[in-house]
């Protein structure tokens, strides 16, 4: 008996050993593959794609590289079992697609289109990856329409009609393509692959009538969403700064970060299921039970035959496969009620811990897995006096968490209607979100937002801060103030490269070349260098633009792509040239964007975001004083530069 106990015993430790080094090999190449080649692929992306939509170019943020790494990264994550998604993943893969269409492909790579040279400016690649993040969206959920409004909502700062019609014809291209795919697949040439159709999780077959109950339990778990929310987006924000500590220490740190979590997932997966209770499969059922050998509502792990594991039936599948059992309808006591209570508890936390840690990993599938399973719990509790189904209660509690957590409305509820195919429980899922986004706007901002500003990256809010009404725009002017001559000496241009980090400088023409000094406009850095690194100079002051025409094409000043741009360093300038001189008015913007000095900090604020404007030119108010008086960049416009500059204004809370 004793030695057949412990053979027992043995083969199932031997299983936990096989499923965690499993996990742990797929873990660890994910990780190796963030910490050495690409440390931007690590986490969602979406906060970094909508970061580059406000006009922040972080670096590596959209480079191959990155987009390498994003792409097998996330297979082997969700591979791995992690508690992560992949749509976030294929947002940021979708938007570095587009930005290496947008830049003419990669010379470090040798994939170089030259007819894609003519979006090598910066509104035409911010289109093309608005366009990308929608198709990702659309790819990731299946859903055209809720990719183009997640562009809209969400991702793009700047929105304009013909924006619209493209991300639409992007999105429709990816249903289009995922229809064929589909098709072909459905004939088993794929194995498991293409399953379900479209309509990834389907719950159009439960009737969705409701009445006053309904509405009440609805209320409840919109309060519910609002409030585990907030408390989610807390913990991942305490979470992301705790861990950005051990990344700082290396590659090895964080792998072994990966290392810990994922042992500890595969231990709650496989251990938690010996505290279920087998029950007995219904006797109904047009599926088996318990499924064997493949994914399904029914996993027998340790029971008998003609008996399942619920809680293993949501461990042990992939993260899809466990949405779409709590989705399942007409299967209201398939879950325990302590079951459900056990996964959602679990599913919670190892969410938060996973997120930040140094593979890809998306917000979406853990925060709807764990709203899906308190909504199920609700629809339970409910079950007297309600007459929704427990697969619909899932649904709308996965809507109150997503509300609670992404602060999205509009974009949420076509996405999850296009996820369900149910249209008839449209009011319901309109007003759990809106109650949700609500309540947890009380407490703190939308995940995305709360990364972006943990990331550091100056992003600029739709809206001024209370506080810019009470000051003008030369308050939060830094100096000192780099001007050039419309015929510059080189020397002094490159000293002034070389000197300071900035991307722009006012040129100013003085007499012989105008009677009096005035603003003749704004010369970019990377342009400068590019006409130095042309070396067309002259040994007199003189306008020389004609054959400064000839000698360049216009796309010799297009941007450059991700680490293809001149440096200062890349000049070899020599001595005698310092003294030269170089005529910069062909280079030169004529019209810059300008405000007068005594200007509302608050309107213009407004006025550079609106016109996505990376510099903004400050004019005197009265005559017989300089032409300039400072350039305002973004820097100037962020809340911690201007506190600093303003200690007794209090900011607003928001």
């Amino acid at each position: 008996m004793n030695v057949t106990l412990n053979w027992f015993q043995c083969r199932y430790y031997k299983a936990f050993a096989v499923f965690a080094s499993m996990n742990l090999g797929l873990a660890t190449a994910a990780a190796a593959l963030c910490a050495f080649i690409a440390p931007a692929a690590a986490g969602s992306g979406i906060p970094e794609v909508k970061a580059y939509l406000n006009g922040i170019d972080a670096y590596s943020i959209l480079a191959p590289s990155t987009l390498f790494v994003k792409i097998f990264g996330s297979i082997l994550c969700v591979s791995a079992g992690f508690v992560v998604g992949k749509e976030g993943p294929m947002v940021h893969t979708g938007a570095c697609i587009a930005s290496l269409l947008g830049q003419g492909g990669s010379r470090k790579y040798h994939l170089t289109w030259s007819w894609l040279r003519y979006f090598k400016n910066d509104r035409d690649r911010r289109d093309l990856i608005t366009c990308g993040a929608a198709a990702g969206v659309a790819a990731a959920f299946r859903a055209p329409v809720g990719g183009v409004l997640f562009a809209l909502e969400e991702a793009a700062s700047w929105w304009r009609s013909a924006l619209l019609w493209r991300t639409f014809f992007t999105t429709a291209v990816v249903a289009i393509v995922l229809r064929g795919f589909v098709q072909y697949c459905a004939t088993g040439n794929c194995g498991l692959f293409g399953e379900g159709g479209l309509i990834m999780y389907d719950v159009s077959a439960a009737d969705a009538t409701y009445s006053a109950p309904d509405i009440l339990a609805v209320l409840l778990l919109g309060v519910f969403g609002g409030i585990f929310g907030s408390i989610y987006n807390y913990c991942v924000d305490k979470v992301i700064r705790t861990y950005s500590i051990i990344h700082e220490k290396g590659a090895a740190p964080k792998i072994l970060l990966v290392i810990t979590i994922s042992l500890l997932t595969s231990s709650v997966a496989y251990g938690l299921p010996w505290f279920a209770r087998c029950i007995a499969c219904p006797t109904d059922l047009t599926v088996n039970c318990p499924t064997v050998g493949k994914a399904g509502n029914y996993i027998s792990f340790n029971c008998p035959s003609g008996y399942y594991n619920d809680i293993a039936s949501l461990f042990l599948n992939t993260n899809d496969d466990a949405i779409r059992n709590l989705f399942s309808t007409d299967t209201t006591k398939e879950f325990h009620i302590y079951s459900l209570f056990i996964f959602f508890a679990a599913i919670f936390i190892l969410g938060i811990i996973t997120y930040g840690i140094a593979i890809p990993s998306g917000l979406f599938i853990p925060v709807i897995l764990a709203g899906a399973c308190y909504g199920r719990l609700v629809g339970r509790l409910f079950e007297t006096i309600s007459s929704l189904d427990t697969g619909l209660f899932a649904l709308l509690g996965a809507a109150s968490f997503l509300g609670g957590t992404m602060r999205m409305t509009v974009s949420l509820c076509v996405i999850l209607l296009e996820l369900t195919n149910d249209l008839l429980l449209l009011p319901l899922v309109m007003l759990v979100l809106l109650i949700s986004k609500t309540v947890a706007d009380n407490f703190n901002k939308g995940i995305y937002d709360q990364i972006v500003k943990i990331k550091g990256l100056p992003y600029l809010e739709a809206h001024a801060e209370p506080y810019m009404k009470h000051l003008v725009a030369s308050d939060v002017v830094s100096g000192p103030l780099v001007t050039f001559s419309g015929v510059e000496k080189v020397g002094c241009i490159l000293h002034a490269l070389r000197t300071t980090g900035h991307n722009g400088f006012p040129v100013i023409d003085e007499p012989p070349f105008s009677d009096t000094p005035e603003l003749c406009g704004l010369v970019l850095r990377s342009h400068l260098l590019t006409l130095l690194n042309g070396k067309i100079f002259s040994r007199d002051r003189i306008l020389c633009g004609e054959e400064i025409l000839c000698r360049f094409h216009a796309f010799d000043f297009a941007k450059a792509g991700s680490g293809k741009g001149l440096k200062v360093e890349d000049l070899d300038i020599e001595e005698e040239e310092m003294e030269m001189y170089v005529d910069l008015h062909p280079i030169t913007n004529a019209s810059p964007y300008t405000v007068v000095e005594t200007m509302s900090l608050a309107k213009a604020a407004i006025l550079f975001r609106q016109l996505a404007l990376r510099h903004l030119c400050l004019v005197p108010k009265s005559q017989g004083r300089s032409p300039i008086v400072g350039i305002l960049t973004r820097h100037d416009f962020m809340p911690e530069h201007i506190l600093e500059l303003f200690p007794n204004i209090k900011p607003h809370n928001n």
